[in-house]
């Protein structure tokens, strides 16, 4: 599943649609499997507790049911651009809705924990779904003078589901009396966090019959004449739109289906830019970021918060990533992603020390001094800011843009494939590790961040203003 061809030079990065605002409607609808993503990953966070002590489970066992759906995220995000290719984006994107509707419905009615643990898989493979499909499709419909920002569109609307998400699990526990179990119409109030996402799940469906599909694979089905209409509402009516269809016909004949082969090195196992594009993946979770979005709650209950505030600071987290993401989004074209990543590494790295210090001061009553405290609930926040106005936003961006053609759908996959395997090591990991030792386990998250400088100055080039057709 490679991006639409952009055209080369000045024509391409200056073209201005008449109808963006249609444009940023596309997009954004695109974008609600993001929401979806971002939704589904963390609103597990406000049922944690109640799955421990519903089906009386210890801290490796909770993880593997936490964490479980990132192995369905990992094998959606390998499958999605081959199933993508071959029947479009647009049955990829309702295939994910359905998906992500029977996880929602399974996941708040389980009879057992395997089954639980079998529904969220279901979810994961949505996930992994929505993560390839959504910012490929939109780097095709995108014009590339708009395409960094549109790009972000994804990462906005991950953290948008994020914060809905824990907007809701609190607004759900304060209606069950702040009790996570308590009865609400006769299911205890976990159930209700995990099944409300039937409602965006549907909406998500909706919205995919009401965009177009992606020029480049109509022209792949050759759907010529619809392709052209596509064109002329994404990049305008002024532009040369047989001068376009011939640019990605020819883009398209120098291509070939790409498959695993075609990332493979003579020395290093995979094409350096493959390594590249995994490193990044793997970096963006190695700091420690879904920690903050799966076990919020609990790691504030578990150093003396009561419940109530630790869902409020749950959603006051995913604010602050809202807030990081729009930044991001201002400036991803205006400086470049680079030294967003530079800025982002350096901002996380501080504020996982402070953490680090703050939590090494915990009592044997399991609370955290005032002062301690303090420095904690800051620095956490101050983490998701520079995460979010960073890594959380530029990794999804450069995934969209760095790959060459012959191997973009390819090498896609694969990075984030790796991006959910890191992921599912860091939240299968953190309730043992922080059983062991909570500030030792964000020492690890901050050597990281400190390591991501380095690999970002030696290995990452800037992609800003480049035209897709420039890439590799």
């Amino acid at each position: 599943m490679t991006s639409t061809a952009q055209p080369t030079g000045s024509e391409g990065r200056k073209a201005h649609p008449e109808h963006l605002g249609h444009v940023i409607f596309i997009t954004a609808a695109a974008a609600m499997g993001g929401f979806l993503f971002g939704y589904d990953s963390s609103v597990i966070n406000g049922a944690v507790e109640a799955i421990r002590g519903r089906y009386e489970v210890g801290s490796a066992v909770l993880a593997q049911v936490i964490a479980i759906a990132l192995i369905g995220c990992a094998i959606g995000a390998a499958t999605a651009g081959r199933i993508a290719d071959r029947i479009g984006r647009i049955r990829v994107m309702q295939i994910a809705s359905v998906l992500f509707t029977i996880s929602a419905v399974g996941s708040a009615l389980p009879f057992a924990l395997w089954d639980l643990a079998f529904w969220r898989i279901i979810g994961g493979f949505a996930i992994g779904m929505a993560s390839v499909i959504g910012p490929a499709y939109i780097a095709e419909v995108s014009p590339s003078a708009y395409r960094g920002r549109l790009g972000s569109f994804q990462q906005a609307a991950i953290v948008i589901g994020i914060a809905v998400s824990q907007l809701v699990n609190w607004g759900i526990l304060n209606l069950a009396d702040g009790d996570q179990r308590g009865k609400i119409a006769g299911l205890e109030a976990w159930q209700w966090m995990l099944g409300v996402m039937v409602v965006p799940a549907v909406l998500y469906g909706l919205l995919s019959f009401a965009i177009p599909e992606s020029p480049r694979y109509l022209i792949s089905v050759d759907k010529i004449s619809r392709a052209k209409e596509v064109l002329a509402e994404v990049e305008g009516h002024t532009v040369n739109l047989d001068k376009r269809i011939t640019e990605i016909q020819d883009a398209m004949r120098r291509e070939h289906k790409a498959s695993f082969k075609d990332l493979l090195g003579s020395k290093m196992g995979f094409l350096p830019i493959v390594w590249v594009g995994i490193g990044l993946s793997v970096f963006q979770q190695l700091v420690g970021i879904n920690v903050a979005f799966y076990y919020s709650s609990a790691l504030w209950q578990s150093v003396g918060i009561d419940p109530s505030a630790s869902f409020f600071y749950s959603f006051t987290t995913s604010i602050i990533n809202i807030i990081g993401t729009v930044i991001a989004m201002i400036f991803v074209d205006r400086i470049g992603r680079r030294p967003l990543a530079l800025i982002g590494s350096v901002g996380m790295a501080i504020a996982l020390g402070l953490e680090a210090w703050a939590f090494s001061a915990k009592t044997a009553a399991g609370t955290l001094p005032p002062t301690e405290g303090t420095v904690a609930l800051i620095a956490a926040h101050v983490f998701v800011l520079f995460f979010a106005l960073s890594w959380g936003v530029v990794v999804w961006v450069f995934l969209g843009e760095m790959f060459p053609n012959k191997i973009r759908a390819a090498a896609l996959g694969v990075a984030a494939s790796a991006q959910w395997i890191a992921n599912w090591a860091i939240t299968a990991s953190f309730p043992s590790l922080s059983d062991w030792n909570l500030s030792g386990t964000y020492v690890i998250y901050m050597v990281f961040a400190l390591l991501s400088i380095p690999f970002v100055l030696k290995f990452v080039k800037e992609t800003k203003g480049k035209a897709l057709e420039e890439m590799g």
